[in-house]
């Protein structure tokens, strides 16, 4: 798997062809620092939890604009440790619609089990983080919100 550290130019949040997906809480937070910067863009939500027996990651809520198989995809999850959360949003996108090459995961950690699990499954998105190591930091959450 190729890991790319460039980016050339900035991701432009033009027109009304975005939708912006946090999955988890922490990711809400940063939904009006996004709509400040860009306007036009829709925020759709997905709730996903993991099973506490089978650690299977299951969908209990999903929201999107009608046409949101002609969208851009910003799926947003702060750590990503196993992948089994994304890859249930994916597939929660694809069944409305949406085309895996439109979305783009936006991950501040990531570890390397995690990206190579979901570019095995979907092997057409992008993912972007800003670190990648072998441990997820557990204490983002706390950090966040000042709990810890």
């Amino acid at each position: 798997y190729k890991i790319q550290g460039i980016v050339e130019s900035p991701l432009a949040c033009t027109g009304n062809r975005w939708i912006f997906f946090p999955l988890p809480e922490p990711c809400e937070a940063m939904e009006q620092g996004l709509r400040d910067c860009c306007r036009s863009i829709r925020i759709g939500k997905i709730l996903i939890q993991s099973d506490e027996e089978t650690q299977r990651a299951k969908v209990y809520y999903a929201k999107f604009p009608p046409d949101i198989y002609r969208r851009k995809v910003l799926l947003m999850y702060p750590i990503l440790s196993t992948g089994n959360t994304v890859i249930e949003a994916v597939k929660v996108l694809i069944e409305h619609g949406v085309q895996p090459s439109v979305i783009i995961l936006l991950s501040l950690f990531s570890t390397p089990h995690g990206a190579k699990s979901i570019i095995q499954e979907f092997p057409e998105i992008t993912i972007l983080t800003t670190e990648v190591h072998p441990v997820a930091p557990t204490h983002f959450g706390q950090k966040y919100f000042g709990t810890d």
